[in-house]
């Protein structure tokens, strides 16, 4: 029972957070457009709010690095997301809904990030610990989140969604305070550099194994900025039908799930994180390059459910990495720049995506292609063992 305990703890942290982003994700333009936001209102709100989860993550993780504390700003992050969300129904009018939206992203911007850096510690120290277990149960509470989500919001009003995103934030705080953390004392101590903000980043990207991570997560991870905005616009042209193209997002996101909790452990232990992620820029290339040939809804049937290799595979090797090469009291600091840094280079692909879409149509996926083709040569000598700085 003692082995459980970590894994229950956690497991039932990232059921109700991701349970939570299921929620209320793909229902907030519509809430806030009920409360009379205008469509460019909505684009600034959502842009601020972006902003405010760019700044807020990396500031709370690093800050729960300097002072070894990831489980205390964890909680204190996500009970400010819960008080915010509660305060969005509270406040009326365009300044203020802003102010309390800033607040909840800010709350909600660095937990996922400080959960992932307790979680992949604690899977190192404890038996019988998968990160990927979790992981995947979270992929799959964000579907069941959103399914359950829909069906209340057929019966009651969109302020029902409130009341469910800050009861699910809630059971998180709940959750937070139940799972492990390590002691990073001793290790702070010894790295007065690694203490300094500046000197702890400089530390992390001079280790060679995770600066390389980062480099192949953004070319792979942003392989699919295409894919994410224009697949379901590419089928529609073809002739898919909504429901063939729901069933084939489905198909992905069920690949996830597996690959997070069967798959991708054993293929991480017997390809190892090189092995892994090589693996996952040769799917990605494979994916990409039928989307740019075909839309015959029984090929993409067969290639929809290498998005378990392309993302989940790769994230469970990206962990491995960090799990293995970056010290302890880096943690956070680490998780941190790891989404930060592939989600802006994602961010600045889907707008290069538009302009390729645009231009050459379904052929600009071979763009996407080429980038995991880039990130190939990064793979050869990336370890899992801890690697000497630059």
């Amino acid at each position: 029972m003692a082995r459980l305990g970590p894994l229950l703890a956690f497991l039932a942290l990232y059921t109700a957070m991701y349970a939570g982003f299921g929620t209320a994700s793909p229902f907030w333009p519509r809430y806030f457009e009920a409360r009379g936001l205008t469509p460019e209102e909505l684009g600034m709100l959502f842009a601020l709010g972006n902003a405010a989860r760019l700044i807020a993550g990396p500031l709370a993780n690093r800050i729960a690095d300097l002072l070894g504390a990831l489980r205390i700003i964890l909680a204190v992050c996500t009970g400010i997301a819960a008080a915010a969300t509660l305060g969005l129904a509270a406040v009326q009018g365009l300044l203020l809904l802003s102010v309390v939206y800033l607040v909840q992203s800010a709350g909600l911007a660095p937990m996922t990030t400080l959960a992932d850096a307790l979680a992949v510690g604690a899977s190192v120290r404890e038996p019988g610990f998968e990160y990927g277990w979790v992981r995947g149960a979270a992929s799959a509470a964000f579907v069941a989140g959103t399914l359950v989500a829909g069906q209340v919001l057929g019966v009651l009003e969109l302020d029902a969604i409130i009341w469910m995103y800050a009861a699910l934030l809630a059971a998180a705080l709940a959750a937070a305070a139940l799972v492990p953390e390590s002691d990073t004392g001793a290790e702070r101590a010894a790295d007065p550099v690694g203490q300094s903000v500046i000197g702890g980043l400089r530390e992390l990207l001079g280790l060679r194994s995770f600066r390389r991570i980062l480099v192949i997560a953004a070319l792979i991870y942003g392989s699919h900025a295409m894919h994410d905005t224009f697949s379901v616009i590419r089928w529609t042209a073809a002739g898919v039908s909504t429901a063939a193209s729901s069933i084939l997002w489905s198909e992905a996101v069920a690949a996830e799930v597996v690959v997070f909790v069967v798959v991708g452990p054993i293929l991480l232990s017997r390809l190892g994180v090189a092995g892994a992620a090589a693996l996952a820029a040769v799917a990605g290339i494979l994916r990409w390059v039928v989307e740019a040939e075909t839309a015959v809804v029984w090929v993409l049937a067969f290639v929809q459910p290498l998005h378990g290799i392309t993302f989940a595979l790769l994230h469970l090797a990206c962990m491995r990495v960090i799990a293995s090469s970056v010290p302890a009291h880096l943690a956070a600091s680490a998780q941190a720049l790891y989404a930060t840094g592939p989600g802006l280079a994602t961010a600045s692909l889907i707008w290069v995506s538009g302009q390729l879409y645009g231009a050459y149509g379904p052929r600009g996926f071979l763009m996407m292609a080429g980038f995991c083709v880039l990130s190939l040569p990064l793979v050869i000598g990336l370890r899992d063992r801890p690697s000497s700085p630059d």
